[in-house]
């Protein structure tokens, strides 16, 4: 078992130490998978068993690049090393250790600043940046009360099954758990470490018990956090909570959490769409997830319209050739966001876990290059500071 009956207990990971109406999409009953000849819908990324990418087209063009930021030569042609399903796991870890080692630096302890607890006017998101891609968000209702949201939660000192091994931190969670508001939804893209932490879930479990929504065939291992609240869904599927429509979407990237579950969980995005008062429309925001670059960025923004605000990764894209079909690199950030259309967006992913081998820092410069480049406003496409709660305006 990769984990004992407190996975490792939940604490020592820790770098700081009235139900919702749910729509929920159908459960499966994962016991008996094995038995079942199609667990899931079949469709353009799914075989009735395992999850895929679905083929880019042949029109697909990938994204244009500034002088100072050309692609490797080899970017693409050769995928990440594969088994027939999945990531091959000793190279994957061998791979990251030998990158750990160069990156390694003194933990830089972000400083807080502003509150994660103040009232919110309409049209406001309350964004708290935590690290990687854990983002406390807050959106206020039409009936006035505020919709608390947290993404992708990971606030152990490493992203690995073990407690003494694996990639870990660079700098301190921007903000504690326990300092956090109660949480009423968690947003889990997918079952990879750094995405699905067992130790935060369960802390979290604990003090709140909040809905969850999480793409197709990931609700068993949430159970083991203690979340009973789970909602499933496939791509383009809407899950409700109260007035709140959470519609999970497309990404490129892929799920393996042991070695025996290969393509086996499906992963994803989500747009959030928050109602106004009157008839302004809803206020919506889009949590990438991991992804690579494509066309599904474009589908997105065509069948859900613009994001008010996006959350974007940008980090973990070196060498390309390796990475490049899971992960897009700052460029592709900015390609996404042109896409997508966004009034404004965040970069996630980056800075937090030495999972790669660009060095500490290049991703935040290539995307300040790179959206200068592209012409786009200074605070279009900008980080916030690790532990930063700002409140962006849009109404």
């Amino acid at each position: 078992m990769l984990f004992n009956k407190q996975d490792r207990q939940d604490n020592a990971l820790f770098a700081g130490s009235q139900d919702n109406t749910l729509k929920t999409p159908r459960e499966i009953n994962h016991r008996s998978l094995r038995f079942m000849p199609l667990a899931f819908p079949v469709s353009d990324h799914c075989d009735g068993e395992h999850f895929a990418n679905p083929p880019l087209p042949s029109t697909w063009q990938p994204a244009l690049r500034p002088p100072a930021w050309p692609d490797e030569p080899a970017a693409g042609s050769t995928p990440a090393p594969r088994r027939k399903r999945g990531i091959r796991p000793v190279m994957m870890l061998r791979w990251m250790i030998s990158m750990a080692r160069e990156q390694r630096k003194q933990i830089i302890d972000p400083t807080p600043a502003g509150d994660p607890h103040a009232p919110l006017d309409p049209g406001t998101v309350s964004v708290t940046m935590i690290g990687h891609c854990t983002f406390l968000l807050r959106l206020r209702q039409t009936d006035g009360s505020v919709l608390t949201i947290l993404t992708d939660p990971i606030f152990s000192e490493r992203c690995s099954p073990f407690s003494f091994f694996g990639p870990k931190r660079l700098r301190a969670p921007g903000r504690l758990w326990k300092d956090l508001p109660k949480v009423d939804l968690l947003l889990i893209s997918h079952c990879h470490y750094d995405h699905l932490d067992l130790p935060s879930l369960r802390a979290i479990a604990r003090r709140d018990n909040p809905v969850v929504v999480t793409p197709l065939n990931n609700a068993d291992i949430l159970r083991k956090a203690g979340l009973t609240r789970v909602a499933e869904a496939d791509w383009w599927q809407p899950t409700r909570m109260g007035n709140t429509e959470i519609i999970c979407t497309p990404a490129r990237h892929f799920a393996q959490r042991t070695p025996w579950d290969a393509s086996k969980r499906l992963w994803g995005g989500f747009m959030i769409r928050v109602p106004q008062p009157g008839n302004a429309p809803p206020l919506s925001v889009f949590f990438a997830g991991d992804s690579a670059h494509g066309p599904h960025w474009q589908t997105i923004h065509d069948r859900l319209g613009p994001p008010d605000l996006a959350m974007l990764p940008i980090g973990a894209y070196a060498p390309r050739s390796f990475l490049k079909a899971v992960h897009a690199d700052p460029v592709e950030a900015v390609a996404a966001f042109q896409a997508l259309n966004a009034r404004r967006a965040l970069p996630m992913h980056y800075g937090v876990f030495p999972l790669s081998g660009e060095p500490p820092g290049e991703p935040e410069r290539c995307l300040a290059e790179t959206a200068a480049w592209a012409g786009l406003a200074p605070d279009a496409f900008a980080p916030m500071a690790f532990g930063e709660t700002r409140n962006i305006v849009f109404g």
